[in-house]
């Protein structure tokens, strides 16, 4: 720890001015420390502009802060930790912030409810689609239940941005800078990835509060085959909507167990969503001009208008196009398993629930819209998780369904080079009518069916050889038993 005061005017290491060296001087850090040395504390003492953190160091010439205290405070207030972000942190805040409200657990009787209406929901999808269900164990989660148990596939998505967000903070500095600034430096990537932790705590305080199950915004976020819903927020939800509560928690737990059997059994499903985040997170730049101009115009008596420059995204990074490209690729893929959901959960509902197509709108317009926790992520990580084109991709796969059968449609699923584009999401009528597509599709079927074909003449020349000789056990008549004929791939093995 530095315990030697930082230079004084008149110490022979000042400039001629008398004033002490600045080496942050001319980059965002001076306006960015600045501002934070001026805020009050997070404590009793009043509101930081990051939650949980006091004043950094008292402010000494110039409005910078008095390096030294600065060093000792921030050895204190930043917790040991890995990555790029400080999760200790942002899970506490989230913890912290869902704790504002009141969030009860939930009971048994409600937890056997939300049971029965998944169960009945996996009754009604079976009969609209051939995907088995991916349910294995159904829950009902508070608020910050919801925070625990979804924060390690959060970890996976926000890690690859925050890694290249809190390196180009540090590669922001000039080289002088970085020489003058000495152990200072050392601290600079852990202050990051604490700011960063008090931002992404915050954004998962107000998406907490905003879910109505695991699979809400189109991401496999619970462990897998649970399935799960968010009773108070659903009641919220439900207020005001002129449609039994019995209805909404149905029609959101078929939703949900439609999720569920999408991302159980397309095995590709999850690393292509998470590939696709960590594409975008590649190359990321700060906005170097951009970050000193927001923190030149902070007033630093203001805590307040830190706080909201924290939240408006002082360190979103810049779009480049290949950011831009994989940011197409992730709003396509949230879009194709919101639409197929959005299908499947019409099909199987449009005879049964008399509101299902009042609900289905009024979901649609919510994902489609998101809301001001959404807004808060974006502009946190630079990712809207929410599916613009959702009514396109609906259309496509009903389209393809009611052409082809469902067994086609859900048969796209089986590798993601057979996935729709977003160019396809611009004529979802015409998806699988490119002549070409078709013709292979169907020479790709008769090559399988000769194949098979060939496959089983062997097998049958095999086994009347062994019928000849005795060899199999049997009394030559054909059958593993000596019925004369096989059991079927799913029967047990008859007694013989």
């Amino acid at each position: 720890m530095v315990n030697d005061p930082a230079p004084r005017p008149g110490d022979d290491d000042n400039d001629p001015s008398g004033e002490p060296q600045n080496p942050f001087k001319g980059t965002p850090f001076e306006q960015l420390f600045s501002a934070f040395g001026g805020a009050g504390a997070g404590g009793a003492g009043g509101g930081a502009g990051i939650p949980g953190f006091g004043a950094f160091g008292t402010p000494g010439a110039g409005g910078m802060p008095d390096l030294s205290a600065l060093l000792g405070q921030m050895q204190q207030l930043l917790q040991p930790h890995d990555g790029a972000v400080n999760w200790n942190l942002a899970q506490d805040l989230a913890r912290r912030g869902v704790a504002d409200s009141p969030d009860p657990s939930v009971g048994a009787a409600e937890t056997a409810r939300i049971a029965d209406a998944l169960q009945l929901a996996d009754v009604w999808l079976d009969a609209v689609t051939d995907l088995p269900s991916g349910v294995t164990s159904a829950a009902g989660w508070s608020r910050a239940e919801w925070i625990e148990q979804t924060l390690p596939v959060w970890k996976k998505l926000v890690e690859p941005v925050a890694e290249h967000v809190v390196a180009a903070m540090g590669n922001a500095l000039p080289a002088e800078a970085k020489a003058m600034a000495g152990p200072l430096i050392g601290l600079l990537g852990q202050a990051g990835s604490a700011m960063f932790g008090s931002q992404v705590g915050q954004a998962l305080a107000g998406l907490a509060a905003e879910v109505l199950s695991s699979s809400d915004i189109g991401l496999p976020l619970a462990p897998v085959g649970k399935a799960a819903l968010l009773p108070t927020n659903i009641t919220a939800f439900a207020d005001g909507l002129d449609v039994p509560a019995d209805d909404v928690r149905l029609y959101l737990a078929i939703r949900e167990a439609a999720h569920q059997r999408l991302f159980a059994h397309v095995p590709w499903l999850n690393a292509h969503l998470l590939a696709a985040v960590e594409d975008f997170g590649r190359g990321t730049t700060i906005d170097v001009a951009g970050m000193e101009s927001k923190m030149s115009g902070l007033d630093p008596t203001n805590p307040a208008a830190i706080q909201e420059a924290l939240a408006g995204g002082l360190f979103e990074p810049e779009k480049t196009p290949t950011q831009q490209a994989a940011l197409v690729r992730l709003e396509t893929i949230l879009a194709l398993v919101e639409g197929w959901v959005d299908e499947v959960v019409s099909q199987a509902t449009v005879d049964r629930m008399p509101n299902a197509a009042k609900l289905q709108e009024i979901v649609r317009r919510r994902r489609a819209a998101g809301g001001p926790a959404e807004d808060a992520f974006a502009a946190l990580v630079g990712l809207e998780m929410r599916p613009r084109r959702l009514r396109d991709a609906a259309t496509l796969w009903g389209s393809l369904r009611s052409r082809r059968g469902a067994e086609a449609r859900d048969a796209i699923w089986a590798h993601p080079d057979l996935l729709p584009t977003a160019s396809d999401l611009d004529d979802p009528l015409g998806f699988g009518e490119n002549p070409e597509l078709e013709e292979a599709a169907n020479s790709f079927d008769d090559d399988f069916d000769a194949a098979l074909a060939e496959l089983l003449d062997e097998e049958g020349g095999r086994g009347k050889r062994d019928d000849t000789d005795g060899t199999d056990g049997t009394d030559g008549s054909g059958g593993a038993d000596g019925s004369g004929e096989d059991p079927g791939p799913g029967d047990a093995p008859r007694p013989a």
